[in-house]
């Protein structure tokens, strides 16, 4: 599973992460998709390094969601953290 991949099912965990976690964000759409990305990237390269494996276990598996899922939660959270603190 390569990069495109996971851009794909970074915007669907975006999306989730967002819903998953509460509170108001300061982003619209676009950056819900931006961070979904990022997450999604974030969440399969961790899966790489602390579990050792190349890709998960590909589109449809449970692992990979998740993985993306959490990387979002991780990249949603320190975009409240920086954007809290700039706009105090």
């Amino acid at each position: 599973m390569g990069i495109i991949a996971w851009i794909l099912i970074g915007l669907i965990a975006g999306a989730i992460a967002k819903a998953l976690t509460p509170g108001k964000d300061p982003g619209g759409c676009l950056i819900t998709m931006l961070i979904g990305i990022v997450g999604g990237l974030l969440g399969g390269w961790l899966g790489k390094v602390i579990f050792g494996v190349h890709s998960i276990n590909g589109f449809f598996s449970l692992s990979t969601w998740i993985a993306a899922i959490v990387g979002s939660v991780i990249v949603l959270l320190l975009y409240r953290l920086v954007t809290g603190r700039s706009s105090r």
